[in-house]
């Protein structure tokens, strides 16, 4: 029964699809972290990409003192009360005069687990494009651009990857479409998928205290985890568990994303592939072994379910998550 709960946990996750957060496996030294709240020891930044038929680019003229007249994508800081999806959608029409919609996530941007920026592929949906008559304190206007020849100056040119992400995915997508799920959550955490393979059998790490679970990390506000990013909420448990010298753990990616922004809800909950292999050469049958009795390693058999996996792994399709 309980491999069967897994596996269905396990085919919800690889979906995109979000799980409630019951508790947490690892957190930081001392005290429990505290709950997270918009603009005050957390930031949320949403940012939109729209590509047109004719390869062109949405950019919008900057207002802000400090960067008046610059061109950049759509993108603003998220208000309590909203949610990913609202906030997008909300900056988009302040800043570009249009409605949209979502496609997917891109990427996700963090410089530690309080400032996290989540990137989207979005299509316009009605509304009129802000001209120079409507310049206001959000923007002087809006315009679509050649992707290949966009204007200067530009406000930071870190959108040039994003466009050229976006480009990309249009072409070929490397990953499912992926929104975030209305989902709540206290903390910035992670929800892990850490795999061990050998040949074609795929092993998952499973947290068994109370029932077996795909284990769940916090994400520390202090400024020593904020140095080292969301990826040391990810060690820090994996250490808990494996003796890591003699192992290499690469983070692969996002596989889904949860977050709620109503009731005070702030917390962000992000699904995580992530790999375990040994680093000496050489076939290794069995996964390392676990430490303590609170992990131990699950050996996925049901077959679809393996090869979804295992292709999910050597295509990395996942939406990358970086500093």
């Amino acid at each position: 029964m309980a491999s069967e709960g897994l596996a269905g946990v396990l085919t919800a996750v690889l979906a995109g699809q979000g799980l409630c957060v019951q508790s947490c496996d690892s957190a930081p030294a001392g005290e429990p972290p505290a709950p997270v709240r918009l603009r005050k020891n957390v930031c949320y930044v949403v940012l939109a990409v729209f590509l047109s038929e004719q390869d062109e680019v949405l950019l919008v003229q900057e207002a802000k003192r400090e960067c008046r007249g610059s061109w950049y994508l759509p993108a603003g800081r998220m208000e309590p009360g909203e949610s990913i999806v609202e906030a997008l959608q909300r900056e988009v029409k302040e800043e570009a005069g249009l409605h949209c919609e979502p496609e997917t996530l891109l990427s996700v941007e963090e410089r530690g687990p309080s400032w996290v920026r989540f990137v989207f592929l979005a299509r316009p949906t009605g509304g009129i494009l802000k001209t120079s008559k409507e310049a206001d304190a959000e923007s002087l206007q809006a315009a679509w651009h050649p992707r290949t020849s966009l204007p200067t100056p530009l406000r930071a040119h870190d959108i040039l990857h994003l466009v050229e992400l976006a480009a990309e995915y249009r072409q070929q997508a490397k990953h499912p479409l992926i929104l975030p799920q209305e989902l709540p959550c206290d903390l910035v955490c992670q929800r892990l998928v850490a795999t061990f393979t050998s040949a074609q059998t795929v092993w998952v790490l499973v947290g068994t205290v109370g029932m077996p679970h795909l284990p769940v990390t916090a994400c520390g506000l202090a400024p020593t985890e904020q140095r080292g990013g969301m990826k040391m909420a990810v060690l820090r448990l994996l250490q808990e568990c494996l003796t890591l010298h003699h192992l290499v753990v690469e983070i692969k990616g996002l596989l889904g994303l949860q977050h709620l922004g109503r009731d005070h809800t702030d917390g962000i909950c992000l699904n995580m592939l992530v790999t375990v292999a040994f680093r000496s050469p050489g076939i290794q049958d069995e996964p390392p072994k676990v430490r303590g009795e609170n992990f131990t390693w699950w050996k996925v058999t049901e077959e679809g379910l393996q090869s979804q996996l295992i292709q999910r792994l050597q295509r990395s399709s996942v939406v990358p998550v970086n500093r």
